[in-house]
């Protein structure tokens, strides 16, 4: 049984968007492409002021990719496209002319570091904890990389990319810029997330289009840039060394 989703809410001018998957929240590419799509609707809507991005269930924000599609990739065209669903959330997220606000309640792993590391704005819980784990299964974060790298640096970055055995807990994320707000429980953040939306609806749209621009300045080449790294991904998942890896998860 399946109950993936990805939903969207509107109210007050806040678009809610929430994906769910029972894996742990890892996407698969069916999810990753409905992702990209209702952001920019969202992006899109005259109602939506600012965009809350969060995940179902209380433990675990975002597992990462989809181990199951992962194992199944037997050529590079194939492993382009799946990769590619990471690139075309973050470029969606880039893209959108209104802000992001990442709403984040648990551990999260290699893509999903991306996404949250792709928000405009990003509020957790002290559960949080983060973890590039792509080099365990001989590739590497080579998509997310650019959105985590633009967040807190390339040292930080290869440091936790490297390091691919070990979390990284919620306080070190927020020292490097990957949070702003670190929680003691889901229910705090929840209201911090709730009264920054809100406070952001009232603010010139205009200004904050503008601010947006500035910020991710210097990432018009990321349309390209993304899918050469999920070319890079998609040739490494067919290494020796990555099915050998691979086939001790099935």
């Amino acid at each position: 049984m399946n109950d993936a989703y990805v939903k969207q809410n509107t109210q007050n001018n806040i678009a809610t968007i929430e994906f769910f998957h029972p894996e742990q929240n890892s996407l698969p590419g069916n999810i990753l492409s409905l992702l990209a799509q209702t952001i920019t609707e969202a992006g899109n809507s005259p109602e939506v002021k600012v965009i809350i991005l969060k995940s179902g269930c209380d433990r675990t924000f975002c597992a990462g990719a989809s181990f199951k599609e992962l194992i199944n990739i037997n050529d590079a065209e194939t492993g382009k496209v799946f990769f590619s669903g990471f690139a075309n959330v973050i470029n969606a997220m880039r893209k959108c002319p209104k802000f992001i606000i990442g709403r984040i309640q648990g551990k999260t792993v290699g893509g999903g570091v991306g996404i949250a590391a792709a928000t405009d704005y990003c509020m957790a819980t002290k559960f949080a904890a983060i973890k590039l784990s792509e080099l365990n299964v001989g590739i590497g974060p080579f998509v997310v990389s650019p959105a985590i790298e633009r967040k807190i640096g390339v040292s930080a970055m290869s440091q936790i990319a490297i390091d691919a055995n070990n979390f990284y807990d919620a306080e070190w994320a927020r020292s490097k810029g990957l949070f702003a707000n670190v929680y003691e429980s889901i229910e705090e953040m929840d209201a911090a997330v709730e009264a920054f939306a809100l406070h952001l609806c009232t603010y010139n749209p205009e200004a904050m289009l503008e601010m947006k621009k500035i910020f991710w300045k210097g990432t018009n080449d990321w349309d390209s840039l993304l899918a050469e790294r999920a070319a890079i991904s998609g040739r490494l998942v067919l290494s020796d060394f990555t099915k050998k890896t691979l086939e001790k998860f099935k």
